[in-house]
């Protein structure tokens, strides 16, 4: 079954799929609450694009990426293919992960937008360009003397998710959720149901029908 992105962009949201990764056992595919899209009502879905970053101190090291600013950041960049998504994480609270070049850079691209567990700096710049990030916030700090990307499309683990590269993300005000690709497929079929089952329930409550019997019924609340 091919995965429709905007089929899901416009017709799912984060927390019924949730549901339906909880029901079949991927009971931690949720990252964190507060990462947060910059743009309020931001809805996105794509391929991870892993990438892992390190707090690293500009030139005090005696490794191959000590004296490379960013380190690999700029390589993992140009790598993005179209519809894939720039997920980081790994380095210390101190700077941003992500910003305005480089949303023009992934827009050229065809990117579908970045995910970092992190801060974003340049927001207006971003917002004007129309690219869709999420972050833990803004914050001006600039990452090249305090971190560098040390790898990038390997598996990554922000808290309890697991994430590989070309897993499926969908993203929206409520929360950013990893979609196993082995189970992609039946998880977004069994979510569109479950979305088409919600709508009568509403339907039958409106319509006078308690919640316990609609339960009963639907098996869905």
């Amino acid at each position: 079954m091919a995965i429709d992105f905007e089929k899901i962009r416009t017709d799912l949201f984060t927390a019924v799929i949730g549901d339906v990764l909880d029901q079949r056992g991927y009971t931690h595919q949720f990252l964190a609450a507060g990462i947060v899209p910059l743009v309020p009502g931001t809805r996105l879905v794509g391929r991870a694009m892993t990438v892992l970053e390190a707090p690293y101190t500009d030139g005090a090291g005696r490794g191959p990426l000590s004296d490379k600013p960013f380190g690999l950041m700029f390589e993992a960049l140009d790598d993005l293919k179209p519809g894939e998504i720039y997920i980081a994480d790994g380095t210390s609270l101190s700077c941003a992960l992500w910003g305005g070049l480089m949303s023009t850079r992934a827009l050229h691209l065809n990117a579908a937008g970045a995910i970092l567990n992190g801060y974003v700096r340049d927001t207006s710049e971003i917002r004007k360009l129309g690219f869709p990030v999420f972050s833990r916030g803004a914050y001006a700090q600039d990452q090249g003397v305090r971190g560098k990307v040390v790898d990038y499309r390997m598996p990554l683990q922000i808290g309890a998710v697991s994430i590989r590269d070309g897993d499926l993300i969908v993203a929206d005000d409520e929360g950013v959720l990893i979609v196993p690709q082995e189970v992609e497929a039946e998880v977004i079929a069994a979510a569109e149901e479950k979305v088409a089952t919600e709508n009568e329930v509403a339907i039958a409550i409106k319509g006078g029908m308690s919640t316990v019997d609609a339960f009963r019924k639907f098996g869905v609340m």
